[in-house]
């Protein structure tokens, strides 16, 4: 018994004690970091839904209001999506010269005003968000957003830049379309025209060419977002029907 008694007290030694204590702090570290991890989620989740109601709202005030401005930026940014590195960002005298862009202007219930091009419908993935009329790192939070070429419905390249947030949001669905799959595209003054895919694929962050405006006469719409490991871009063209 004597001999039992020695043994275990051997066997629980100083060094076993420190490296249990050790443990027990990491285990507790590890869930206090999963729960400040989960809570930065849900964060995250909540306000992506609550900025997606605003294009929502923008979506239900088209053709309420009459006031349409016309106005011309030649100081466009293409910025970065995903939290890109900035150094891929391009300003518009790095690419072709841009239209006037036709916008309508909507004040949101948090009192911010933004300016709106159109609409963009593409039945197969359920999308349906108003086109914002440049793109800014805290527009693309709200809605998708035009970033080069001609207004909606005119002749020329309307390039559309939206999130791929892997789930159902924004242009995360982009990448399953199909060639011969349909977008509609409702311009201000709620003309809409069906156009159909024709091609699509992947560029890396840099490559700009997909927002030529040399269109040979036609109406063409460019769909841009990131791939689901944001090391490259989608590109999806498609021409009026």
């Amino acid at each position: 018994m004597n001999q039992i008694l020695i043994t275990e007290k051997i066997y629980v030694t100083p060094e076993l004690r420190r490296k249990k204590k050790m443990y027990k702090f990491n285990f507790i570290f590890s869930i206090i970091i999963i729960v400040i991890l989960f809570s930065i989620y849900v964060y995250a989740s909540y306000d992506r839904n609550k900025q997606e109601n605003i294009s929502q709202d923008i979506l239900e005030s088209m053709g309420a209001e009459d006031d349409t401005t016309i106005s011309k930026d030649d100081s466009v940014w293409i910025i970065a999506l995903d939290g890109e590195d900035e150094s891929n960002l391009y300003t518009a005298s790095e690419l072709e010269e841009s239209t006037n862009i036709i916008t309508d202007e909507y004040v949101a219930s948090n009192g911010k005003k933004y300016k709106m091009v159109g609409k963009i419908q593409i039945p197969k993935i359920n999308v349906d968000y108003p086109i914002l009329s440049e793109t800014t790192d805290s527009l693309l939070k709200v809605s998708v957003c035009k970033f080069w070429g001609s207004n909606p419905n005119e002749v020329g390249n309307l390039c559309i830049a939206g999130h791929n947030y892997r789930n159902k949001k924004f242009f995360s669905k982009v990448p399953t379309l199909k060639i011969g799959d349909t977008i509609d595209i409702t311009d201000l003054t709620n003309q809409t025209l069906t156009y159909s895919v024709y091609d699509m694929y992947t560029v890396s962050p840099t490559d700009v060419s997909c927002t030529t405006q040399r269109t040979n006469g036609k109406k063409i719409i460019t769909l841009i977002t990131c791939t689901n490991d944001n090391k490259q871009r989608v590109v999806v063209k498609a021409e009026e029907t």
